[in-house]
């Protein structure tokens, strides 16, 4: 199974509990055609980079997940007749990127290295 990432950015006008909703319904979808989910994470409502549909904020989450490819399809096909979603994004995660996120995940990029660490006490 090939491992993917997508992000979802769904419409501001949503109340928090809707867009929850939203989002465990594609991730049912996943789990339903056989993917596993890796991680999720959710980034809540940030500002767009230009305006989409006359709105300039949306709720991002990302989902990082491994899944055969005939599941994709089926999985944007559900994100496009769905209002909510305003644009999404999925990319096939090549061996590198699965590395940095697995490197991601440990928090490796968030330590700090000893020298620095000296300096600072």
């Amino acid at each position: 199974m090939q491992q993917y990432e997508i992000v979802i950015v769904l419409t501001p006008l949503l109340s928090e509990d809707i867009a929850k909703e939203a989002i465990a319904k594609y991730s049912k979808v996943l789990t339903d055609g056989g993917a596993e989910i890796v991680q999720e994470d959710n980034w809540g409502l940030r500002k767009l980079a230009y305006p989409i549909q006359k709105k300039t904020t949306g709720y991002y989450h990302l989902t990082e997940f491994k899944a055969p490819g005939e599941l994709i399809n089926k999985l944007e096909v559900e994100l496009r007749r769905d209002e909510r979603v305003l644009r999404f994004l999925t990319i096939a995660l090549d061996k590198h990127a699965v590395a940095y996120n697995d490197k991601k995940r440990s928090g490796a990029f968030n330590k700090k290295p000893a020298a620095k660490l000296e300096e600072a006490n």
